[in-house]
């Protein structure tokens, strides 16, 4: 189903949920709760505050834990405070751990088309404010995933739920040595959580 490569990183997140401390499960056990309540017509919402990392390794990697655990009803999305890009040092993370992207050319805005393998639904992501009309409207759950966006936005319009789920941004290690390594373990770790999440949602 899933490429190759896209599958063994799969598994060594899967794997890597069994290491996650009790107090993060905790906290990852609320959105678990809202997607097991929502199976059917389940919509999540990733925000960060430029919708160029976090909050799009958030959509992307609670997409193929969708497809993994069998939810079928659940449509991830994400969005920003305010939008930029979808990162390039991101972009080239998801590439190293077996997604592939493709850029889309028609489209007025920067946007790329992910591929996860044979009969997976495809999805295609680019940078936008949270509220863009492309995102739902009402009724998803809102999951923070950058500690200025939560501050900066007490209230998410038309969300059920506001979901604190913080990550460090990769974007200190940028231009650094240490910058493939760092976004390589933000993805990883998003990864991970996301396997646990939805792992628990599907039992």
């Amino acid at each position: 189903m899933f490429y190759p490569l896209l599958s063994n990183y799969i598994e060594q997140a899967i794997d890597n949920a069994s290491q996650l401390a009790p107090n993060r499960r905790e906290l990852l056990a609320s959105l678990s709760k809202y997607i097991a309540d929502h199976k059917k017509h389940c919509l999540l919402t990733f925000i960060c505050t430029h919708n160029s990392r976090r909050s799009h390794f958030g959509q992307i990697w609670a997409h193929v834990a969708a497809v993994h655990y069998g939810l079928s009803g659940v449509e991830t999305y994400s969005g920003g405070t305010e939008a930029t890009a979808f990162h390039p040092h991101a972009i080239a993370a998801i590439q190293r751990a077996g997604i592939q992207v493709e850029p889309v050319y028609a489209s007025s805005i920067p946007k790329v088309r992910l591929t996860f393998g044979d009969n997976v639904h495809p999805i295609e992501v680019c940078s936008k404010v949270y509220d863009d009309p492309a995102n739902p409207q009402n009724g998803f759950a809102a999951i923070m995933t950058c500690a200025e966006a939560d501050e900066g936005c007490p209230v998410v319009h038309g969300a059920d739920v506001k979901i604190p789920l913080h990550y460090q941004d990769p974007k200190i290690s940028d231009g650094t040595d240490q910058q493939d390594q760092t976004y390589d373990e933000r993805c990883f770790q998003i990864a991970t959580e996301m396997c646990c999440v939805f792992s628990q949602a599907a039992s």
